[in-house]
């Protein structure tokens, strides 16, 4: 297949990439995972009306009871006593939380008030109000959180720890979700090291790739079920696809031997198995060599280019997407920043730039970095986000509002000064 653009790419991607069977979880496995049903509260939160501050219970009945006004203590009730019904007026002291006795609307704060008189055991038997209370004042009411009914959470949000807090209160034990994709990653290269404590032979290089992928892959939400470093024969390459499938990868990533060279092999020795390459080049810089396939058994490839930021790109905008669709998350949406400096580039290419987003002055602004050649990859540790330019126009002006993605799809920005 001829080359593609970056968005035919995506496109083609997410044909492919079908969300993952719904299962059902507890809450505590299901942290970390996608909603694949909606949420609705079955009951109101919080369930009764009850007192915000440790203090007293009044009755305003649409009145506001003024400073100096007294009371006697008729009743007590604290957290976790069932329902009372205050039917003799006067004040009932009451503990945060606590259930409103019925009749009493309103609660003063303990600090609000001085206590004239005690019974027996010490405890408040008469007081005076130091500041008015006006009705309501201090009650949460029924409902007022979360009326059942009401769709807390929509599918394809993420179980994070609010959600979590959320479905706890609610009484929610099981959700239905979709599991982490399986992923496995395979370098090629006889070059490749991956041994850090063996020293080099002449012409080696160590494996970089694939610790950096095996890292994105779990920042990514995904489970890493395989990697393995092959040499360039394709029967080497082939016995390690098929224990990457034998793990049960939803997903491979490889790295190198996707380029045009004599040693070039991942197409045809995917094609030898019966795999649907459904494109092989992108319009892009870097990682134009990109293939993505479907495996005779379904499973999804994508062979990303050696270099080490053509292999973050191709993971980053392209298998990331696939990993969203898997997961049934709806497609990545750019943040737009304000350019730091004039840019230009020599191609009509979708450029994915190293990028820095800084806070100075009050403004924030993304800057291109130094060092965009694809074998480096020391730019990586002071990017914080990716800068992604369109193929058209070929220059960038200062001030000129640009794409900018964080690290990762499942990541938040992180900026210095602050956090976006």
């Amino acid at each position: 297949m001829s080359q593609v653009g970056p968005d035919e790419a995506l496109a083609l991607i997410r044909a492919e990439a079908a969300a993952l069977p719904v299962e059902y979880r507890g809450l505590d496995a299901a942290a970390g995972l996608v909603l694949a049903g909606a949420v609705v509260a079955g009951v109101d939160l919080p369930p009764f009306d009850n007192s915000a501050m440790d203090g007293f219970a009044l009755r305003a009945d649409g009145s506001v009871l003024a400073a100096g006004a007294e009371f006697d203590v008729a009743g007590a009730q604290v957290a976790g006593d069932e329902r009372s019904v205050a039917d003799g007026g006067g004040a009932w002291e009451i503990m945060t939380g606590a259930r409103m006795p019925e009749g009493l609307d309103s609660v003063v704060p303990i600090e609000r008030i001085e206590v004239l008189a005690r019974d027996a055991h010490g405890r408040p038997a008469r007081i005076r109000l130091a500041a008015e209370v006006r009705p309501g004042d201090n009650v949460r009411l029924r409902g007022q959180d979360v009326e059942q009914g009401t769709t807390v959470l929509q599918p394809g949000t993420v179980i994070d720890a609010a959600a979590v807090m959320v479905l706890s209160s609610l009484g929610v034990d099981r959700v239905a979700v979709r599991r982490r994709p399986r992923v496995a990653v395979l370098n090629t290269g006889r070059e490749l090291v991956d041994d850090p404590a063996r020293p080099l032979a002449s012409g080696e290089i160590r494996n970089s790739n694939g610790p950096f992928l095996a890292a994105r892959v779990a920042a990514a939400g995904a489970e890493l079920v395989l990697r393995e470093t092959v040499t360039d024969e394709p029967a080497d390459f082939l016995a390690a696809l098929e224990r990457a499938l034998a793990a049960g990868a939803d997903m491979v990533l490889s790295t190198g031997a996707v380029s045009m060279g004599r040693h070039d092999f991942v197409p045809d020795a995917l094609r030898s198995i019966g795999a649907d390459i459904r494109f092989h080049k992108v319009a892009i810089r870097p990682g134009r060599p990109l293939l993505f396939a479907r495996l005779a058994g379904g499973q999804l490839y994508f062979g990303l280019p050696g270099n080490p930021a053509s292999a973050a790109v191709g993971l980053r905008f392209f298998a990331e997407a696939a990993l969203r669709s898997l997961t049934g998350l709806p497609p990545e949406r750019p943040l737009r920043m304000p350019l730091a400096a004039d840019w230009s580039k020599r191609a009509a290419l979708r450029f994915h730039l190293k990028g820095r987003v800084e806070l100075a002055d009050g403004a924030v602004r993304a800057r291109v970095l130094h060092g965009q050649e694809s074998f480096k990859v020391q730019p990586l540790i002071e990017a914080n986000a990716w800068i992604v330019l369109p193929p058209e126009p070929m220059a960038f002006k200062a001030g000129e509002l640009v794409d900018v993605y964080p690290p990762g799809h499942a990541e938040g920005l992180k900026i210095e000064g602050g956090v976006q």
